[in-house]
């Protein structure tokens, strides 16, 4: 018997979990989870194993325009005039988003003075929806009260995936100014909703034979899915096993460098995800297409038992003919971009000590900008981010961030990073003055982990 498994329930399968804009990560290079963000870097160390499980812990979610708060809060006002308040300050830019990892393992280690190596495995969940404005105002309003109004259905953009990743990568050291990288990576699906490129038009008119002529123009609208819809009973364990070379594989890699202008200044970039997956497995395709034109029923009074919901339902079958598949399907993955300036100051710490190889020609103090992009069905989204790096000690170290970007524009981050020893912990957080009021802000994030370093 076939049954639909809940896509929530999948998302809480693997929540605890990695954001998609790591602003506060990015070139934060004490912490060695800094290299899936950039494989361009040249860690100070010798090598690295994350703790399993725990290197990298993170939860990130954001919706634009509106919050939980708006919807909830105990302010005396009615739930519906909130519903009505909160479509009618969205608009068809508007969207959710959500993107999550889980470090399973990981680790790198230094080959020579000129090349380090990093690999590792992580499962990651990737979430973005628009808000289609036409389509939830005909839901909520109707259409008598939006005549001549056409709404689009080119508006519905969904796109939401599940998958192992096991990657390795490689940094080389061209000279004293300039690394480049790369990173390798092998995808395997879990699971995989898609509905975007989508067209059509629904516009209600006045009409002659009757009050109305509805009218459905050039429709194309296709869903696809994989690991939703199952035959047999199911259990954790398949999906588990979906994530280690389940069947729905592909490719992708990642590429990186950093180049030193002069001894305090630095700029780095970052192309990540360039890459696919093809999906083949536990597959439901659906696809309608096609115009129609209804003008109402004519029922006829003549003693005939005539079933006019079966007829108008067969009409419209006919003019837009809806179809199943079970054909396997391509996605590309999402490519992020990311980009900063950095300028260091203050003592550095190879003066003090520069007989130590493992001491990296640092400063105490950094000032930059990181421009961040990710590729969306909808087109690029952007996040601009300036920041401010602080030594507190030999193993003490603190990055601030203030990020302006399509969910706030009053952002502020912060990340710390600690060493006793070989242990290595770290955590960084969004939105640190909403923290109180989670359900007030529009985006919340945190990522936390443990690794053993070596010198």
């Amino acid at each position: 018997m076939k049954k639909l498994l809940c896509f929530v329930s999948l998302i809480m399968t693997v929540c605890f979990v990695q954001a998609q804009n790591r602003q506060v990560l990015y070139g934060f290079d004490e912490i060695p989870q800094t290299m899936l963000l950039n494989p361009g870097v040249q860690p100070s160390y010798k090598y690295h194993v994350g703790i399993p499980l725990l290197s990298g812990l993170s939860v990130d979610a954001g919706i634009s325009e509106v919050t939980v708060s708006d919807l909830f809060k105990n302010d005396n006002i009615d739930f519906t005039t909130k519903v009505r308040n909160a479509i009618s300050r969205i608009s068809v830019d508007d969207y959710i988003s959500m993107n999550q990892q889980i470090e399973i393992l990981s680790g790198s280690y230094r080959l020579n003075d000129r090349d380090f190596l990093s690999a590792g495995f992580y499962t990651e969940l990737d979430v973005f929806a628009n808000f289609p404005k036409d389509v939830i105002e005909l839901i909520n309003d109707g259409n008598a009260s939006n005549l001549n109004r056409t709404f689009l259905l080119s508006q519905v953009n969904v796109k939401a995936e599940a998958l192992g990743v096991l990657h390795a990568g490689i940094s080389r050291k061209i000279n004293e100014n300039f690394t480049v990288g790369g990173r390798f990576k092998i995808y395997s699906g879990i699971a995989n909703i898609l509905s975007a490129n989508n067209t059509g038009s629904f516009t209600t008119r006045l009409g002659q034979n009757n009050i109305y002529t509805h009218y459905l123009n050039n429709i194309n609208v296709a869903g696809y899915s994989s690991g939703i819809y199952f035959e047999d009973d199911v259990s954790a364990s398949t999906f588990i096993g979906k994530a280690f070379f389940g069947g729905n594989l592909g490719l992708g890699f990642d590429v990186g460098f950093t180049y030193k202008i002069d001894r305090q200044t630095e700029i780095t970039a970052s192309l990540l995800d360039i890459g696919f997956v093809s999906y083949s497995e536990d597959l439901r395709n659906g696809t309608i297409v096609g115009d129609y034109t209804f003008s109402g029923i004519e029922f006829q009074y003549d003693g005939n038992n005539v079933n006019y919901w079966e007829q108008l339902n067969s009409d419209f079958e006919a003019q837009v003919p809806r179809s199943e598949n079970k054909e396997s399907y391509t996605v590309m993955r999402p490519i992020k971009f990311n980009g900063s300036y950095k300028y260091s100051w203050g003592r550095s710490r190879n003066m003090e000590n520069c007989s130590d190889i493992s001491y990296k020609d640092y400063f105490n103090n950094a000032v930059g900008a990181q421009i961040f992009t990710v590729m969306r069905p909808t087109g690029p989204k952007f996040a601009l981010t300036g920041f401010y790096e602080g030594r507190l000690s030999k193993s003490f170290n603190t990055k601030v961030t203030y990020t302006v970007d399509d969910f706030s524009a009053t952002n502020i981050g912060l990340g710390l990073s600690a060493r006793v020893g070989k242990f290595h912990l770290y955590g960084t957080v969004d939105n640190i003055f909403n923290l109180t009021d989670i359900a007030s802000a529009n985006r919340a994030s945190f990522q936390f982990g443990m690794n053993l370093i070596f010198n």
